[in-house]
């Protein structure tokens, strides 16, 4: 199982928030480059970046950073918030980006999602957050009555292999992942499951693994030092 250490990003800087709710962002990292080769060094080989302004106004607005982390360090990055077509798909994959992640794309442009699996296949991988199983967008600022397996189910038709589940109300409460959820998706699609939201500890971590996921976001429990990265790298690995 592959441990994605996250690094949010909101008008430049390193932060998180509670239960997506943009107004307790709160900076947990004094700069995002730093941040990254701090993981990097820890033993890190991927790394989970997100766009909030991006996802908010449904553009890019924080490239640079993103680019300026994939070229100064060795990390695999996946990247979501604010891709919502194909050249900003193309210009991330051109500049050092291993994966995007399309999120409020694969609820409201289905197509864009089968054109760029067409195009790159593996690079591209689709979020799905949801409040209480129904799929957020926009920055999880909108609620669809879409059942977030249902949406699943639909992208595993357009032939998405990598799909990364976040429960909105558990993300940043580090309360623990939604085993629950994560098991009725695993059980639903043959796709790469990535686990986000409420991770607290190494307990989550095994049992994350025991279940046979692909991988695990963990974001404010290593900021807040309730999960040690590197024995969660070890963990992952070998369990």
């Amino acid at each position: 199982m592959i441990i994605l250490p996250a690094i949010d990003i909101k008008d430049g800087r390193c932060v998180r928030l509670y239960k997506g709710d943009f107004a307790t962002a709160e900076q947990v990292a004094p700069d995002p480059l730093a941040a990254a080769r701090g993981f990097e060094e820890a033993g890190a080989r991927w790394l989970h970046m997100v766009d909030l302004n991006g996802a908010k106004e449904r553009r890019p607005v924080n490239a640079d950073i993103f680019k300026l982390v994939a070229k100064e360090t060795s990390l695999k990055i996946e990247l979501g918030g604010g891709i919502r077509d194909m050249q900003t798909v193309e210009d991330y994959l051109s500049h050092g980006i291993e994966r995007v992640i399309l999120g409020s794309a694969a609820l409201e442009d289905p197509a864009l999602v089968r054109e760029a699996v067409s195009r790159f296949g593996g690079r591209i991988a689709v979020g799905i957050d949801a409040r209480d199983g129904c799929v957020a967008a926009n920055g999880w600022l909108e609620r669809s009555e879409v059942g977030y397996l249902d949406l699943a189910r639909e992208m595993e038709r357009a032939g998405v292999r990598t799909i990364i589940y976040t429960d909105i109300g558990r993300d940043g409460t580090l309360e623990g992942a939604n085993l629950g959820q994560l098991e009725a998706l695993k059980n639903a699609v043959g796709c790469d499951i990535v686990a986000s939201g409420g991770v607290r500890d190494i307990g989550d971590i095994a049992a994350l693994h025991a279940m046979g996921l692909y991988g695990a976001i963990c974001g404010k429990s290593i900021y807040q030092g309730t999960l040690d990265l590197r024995e969660a790298l070890q963990t992952a690995r070998e369990r």
